[in-house]
């Protein structure tokens, strides 16, 4: 077989990159995928080149040829110019922050954020002087007037977190970069494959490896991509902060990597069969998915999005809290739990009226997230409609 250098890299199909990226089947001694390097030590040839540090590895911390792979695959799907590897989707967001802002900085966060990136930012950030304003994602272009002398960095998360709205974030990178503030994005619901975030403005972009890129809910991993402008002070606080992610799960990152795109078109389709159904029970107030046409903000998805995920909110009609869970407690496929993107059938109940500071949520009745998995969507249906009849019998 013939090494594909990197322009042939470049040339192919995304589902053939998907397959192809960050193998080398010279570094793997001809086997189809690169084993996980494990180890701290690295040693040099001489004194010279151990003073120099001039040689592709020095430290397990500072990268392995899997790691490399990885990074080297994710960096080409992404349209960055690197990538960070680190232990879970918040130590992402962790890194990304850290590397835009510092002691007297100012940042601008979407009310929609992931509930741990908001603890992250009033518990440590405020504790180093970083001082958060929470905005409306729908904000737009209008964002301007919330930037002051010191603010230094934006975060976006679109779609939201569990109310999933769309933000217009070629218009807020346009805003933040008027005022020289860092862009960052949490794409994890989308994954670059169905948004692409550094050509929509984005300078750092988060990912939760956890989720659709692993696929199967067996490990823990954040990925953060960086534009030219930015690479290097990402590399520089990713070294000062020395917590990489751990060898297995990058391997099995890059195992997920080779059937992301099939799984995630499976879990887009399967998403929306299920909204639509759901959109007709009698028990149903809202389907909350962005894909569908009478979310707020679809114009803006179907601007900026090629795809959507199998993760989507409903908002039940008004019932008591003991129906709800006469609902959940009863199901046999869809499990109770936290995370998304595996190949398994989750949902969870929320509320996110007890943190949202610039928005009020008031959705008129029981929230619940879908992450729709792999499952026949029949039986996903049946599952469902035998937890409405609970839900109904405990009314």
């Amino acid at each position: 077989m013939k090494r594909l250098n990197p322009e042939a890299k470049a040339r192919l199909r995304r589902r053939s990159q998907l397959v192809h990226l960050g193998r080398d089947a010279e570094a793997s001694f001809g086997f189809v995928n690169l084993p996980p390097f494990r180890g701290s030590t690295v040693l040099f040839p001489d004194a010279e080149t151990l003073e120099s540090e001039d040689q592709r590895f020095t430290y397990g911390t500072h990268g392995t040829p899997t790691t490399e792979a990885l990074c080297e695959a994710w960096t080409a799907l992404s349209g960055a110019a690197g990538t960070a590897l680190v232990p879970s989707g918040m130590a992402a967001i962790a890194l990304a922050l850290l590397t835009a802002v510092g002691a007297g900085d100012h940042l601008l966060v979407t009310d929609a954020a992931y509930l741990p990136a908001r603890r992250f930012c009033n518990g440590l950030l405020k504790r180093m002087g970083v001082e958060t304003t929470y905005y409306d994602p729908r904000v737009g272009a209008a964002i301007e007037a919330l930037f002051r002398p010191n603010t230094k960095a934006v975060l976006v998360e679109s779609p939201g977190s569990q109310s999933l709205e769309v933000q217009d974030v070629p218009a807020i990178a346009a805003a933040a970069h008027a005022h020289g503030a860092c862009v960052i994005a949490d794409n994890t619901w989308a994954t670059p494959l169905f948004f692409s975030p550094h050509a929509n403005g984005v300078d750092l972009a988060i990912e939760a490896g956890t989720k659709y890129l692993s696929g199967h809910s067996d490990l823990l991993l954040g990925l953060v991509t960086a534009n030219p402008a930015w690479l290097k002070p990402l590399r520089r606080v990713e070294r000062e902060l020395a917590i990489p992610a751990g060898p297995e799960e990058v391997y099995l990152a890059l195992r997920g990597l080779r059937t992301m795109e099939l799984r995630l078109r499976e879990a887009e389709r399967q998403g929306l069969a299920l909204a639509e159904w759901l959109r007709g029970r009698p028990e149903v107030l809202n389907v909350i998915h962005p894909a569908l046409p009478d979310h707020p903000d679809h114009a803006l998805w179907r601007r900026d999005f090629s795809g959507s995920s199998g993760l989507f909110s409903v908002i039940l009609k008004p019932a008591p809290k003991a129906a709800v869970a006469a609902l959940l407690d009863g199901l046999e496929l869809f499990g109770l739990g936290y995370s998304w993107g595996g190949y398994e059938s989750l949902v969870i109940p929320f509320d996110c009226a007890s943190y949202r500071t610039a928005t009020h949520w008031a959705p008129g009745g029981p929230a619940l997230r879908f992450s729709v998995g792999l499952e026949d969507i029949e039986d996903l249906k049946d599952d469902l409609d035998r937890g409405f009849a609970r839900m109904k019998a405990a009314s």
